[in-house]
C-alpha cells in the first residue's frame, strides 16, 4: 500500500448528513463525492428493484458495475415512499439531514410531498439540491433527460469527432457528472453561506447548463467570430501543433500550448528550419498553415517508434503521451504512486476495486471507502440509531412492505 492510501482522514464534511433520493448516475455521483469528503450519505431506493443501476450488467457476483462505480462509502435504505409511513420515515430523515440530494423531472419531489417548500418547513438549515436534464423553466423541462441528450444538445457532439465524420458522444458521461460536479460546488457554497446565516437554500442545477457552461472557449470562438467551431479530432481549434501524431507503430500525443513547446518541438523533430519559417513562426500563423505543417511533421514522426518519440519527446521537454487503454491507465505507475485505485471488501460481493477521490488535504486523501451497500442493507441500523425505532416496530413495517433491510 502506498503513502497516499496510508494518509486518510475523516474528511472536511464529517458530520455533515446527506439524504439522497437520487439514482442512476447524475445525483449518485454527487452524493458519492461527498461520501469521499466524509459525509454521512443515506441513499434512498424504491423497495423492489432499488436504484435502476443495479440492474446493469456486466456484474460483480450479484452486484452491477455500475452500481458499484457510484456508490461506494452510502447507506441504503428501501422505503415504499407511496405509503403513509414511508412517508413519514423520509421526512424524519430529512429533519436530521443537512442535505436533501434528488434529480427527478422538476415537480416530482413536489407531487411526493418531499419538495423543497415541505421539507423546508420542518428544516429551515436544510440544504436542497434538485439535479434536472433542463431546469424547471427550460422548454424541455418535462422531458425524460440522460447524458447523451444532453450531450447532443449542448454542441459538444457536434466537435467530438474527425473532420468530416458524424458526431460523437464523449467516451464518459461528462452529461450526467457535469450536473454532480457543479452541485458539488452550490452544495459546499450554501454550506459555507449557511455557516453565516443559520439558513438552508434550494439549490438547482441542470445537466444541459452544465455542459454548456464547461464549453469554455469553444462557446468564446463562436462570440468572437460568429462561426461555430469546427470538429477537429485530437487537434485544436487555434493551436498548433497538438494533438495526436502518427509513428511508425502507433500515435503519440504531442501538446505545444506555448512557443517555448512550439521551438522544442521543431528541435525534437531535427527540423530546427521550421522555427524561422514565416508560416510557422508565431501562432496565428502555423493556424493558417496547419495543413502545411501536418505534413512534414508526419513525415519525420512515421520514420521512427512509439517509444522512440515517447523518449526522445521527454528529452526536448514537450507536452506528450501515449495513447493509454482504460486498463492501461489503472495500472500504471502514476495510478499506483497516488492511490487512485483501492480494494476493499463486501462480506457478500467480495474483494473488489474502486476508483478513489482525487481530493486531498495536507498531503492525506479521502478515508477508506467502504463497500456499496445491498439493497436495503442499512435500513434496521438507519431507522434503529437515527429515528430510534424498535427491532419489533421495523419488522412491522418490513411485513407491511414499507421498508425492506437485512436486520
Amino acid at each position: 500500500m502506498s503513502d497516499s492510501q496510508q494518509k486518510t482522514a475523516a474528511g472536511p464534511l464529517a458530520g455533515i448528513k446527506v439524504l439522497d433520493f437520487s439514482r442512476i448516475l447524475s445525483g449518485p455521483y454527487a452524493s458519492m463525492v461527498l461520501a469521499d469528503l466524509g459525509a454521512e450519505v443515506i441513499k434512498v431506493e424504491p423497495i423492489l428493484s432499488g436504484d435502476e443501476t443495479r440492474n446493469f450488467p456486466p456484474f460483480q457476483n450479484s452486484m452491477s458495475h455500475y452500481y458499484i462505480a457510484l456508490n461506494r462509502s452510502k447507506k441504503s435504505i428501501s422505503l415504499d415512499l407511496k405509503s403513509p409511513e414511508g412517508m413519514q420515515i423520509a421526512k424524519d430523515l430529512a429533519q436530521q439531514s443537512d442535505i436533501v440530494l434528488e434529480n427527478f423531472r422538476p415537480g416530482v419531489m413536489d407531487r411526493l410531498g418531499l419538495g423543497y417548500d415541505t421539507l423546508r418547513s420542518e428544516n429551515e438549515r436544510l440544504l436542497y439540491c434538485s439535479i434536472t436534464g433542463f431546469g424547471a423553466n427550460s422548454p424541455h423541462g418535462d422531458k425524460p433527460a440522460f447524458d447523451i441528450v444532453a450531450q447532443a444538445l449542448s454542441g459538444v457532439m457536434s466537435v467530438n469527432c474527425e473532420p468530416g465524420q458524424a458526431p460523437n458522444k464523449l467516451g464518459i458521461p461528462l452529461g450526467d457528472m457535469a450536473g454532480s460536479i457543479f452541485s458539488v460546488f452550490g452544495l459546499l457554497a450554501a454550506l459555507h453561506e449557511r455557516n453565516a446565516t443559520g439558513r438552508g437554500k434550494h439549490i438547482e442545477v441542470a445537466m444541459l447548463d452544465s455542459l454548456i457552461a464547461l464549453q469554455g472557449y469553444l462557446s468564446q470562438i463562436y462570440f468572437v467570430t460568429g462561426q461555430s467551431p469546427q470538429p477537429v479530432g485530437t487537434q485544436h481549434p487555434s493551436i498548433v501543433p497538438y494533438g495526436s501524431f502518427p509513428t511508425s507503430d502507433g500515435h503519440v500525443i504531442v501538446a505545444c500550448l506555448t512557443e517555448r513547446f512550439w521551438h522544442n518541438f521543431a528541435r525534437s523533430l531535427d527540423r530546427e528550419d521550421l522555427i524561422k519559417d514565416p508560416r510557422f513562426a508565431l501562432y496565428d500563423a502555423r493556424l493558417a498553415n496547419r495543413d502545411a505543417l501536418h505534413p512534414i511533421i508526419h513525415a519525420r514522426m512515421t520514420k521512427d517508434t512509439t517509444a522512440y518519440w515517447l523518449q526522445r519527446l521527454e528529452e526536448f521537454d514537450v507536452p506528450s503521451a501515449p495513447i493509454l487503454s482504460i486498463g492501461e491507465a489503472l495500472e500504471q505507475d502514476h495510478a499506483a504512486k497516488q492511490g487512485l485505485v483501492e480494494e476493499i471488501t463486501h462480506p457478500e460481493i467480495g474483494d473488489m476495486k474502486l476508483v478513489r477521490g482525487p481530493i486531498r488535504f495536507d498531503g492525506v486523501g479521502p478515508a477508506k471507502a467502504t463497500a456499496p451497500s445491498m439493497l436495503g442493507e442499512n435500513t434496521f441500523d438507519v431507522l434503529s440509531n437515527q429515528l430510534g425505532l424498535q427491532t419489533a416496530d421495523i419488522q412491522k413495517l418490513v411485513a407491511k412492505g414499507v421498508v425492506k433491510g437485512l436486520p
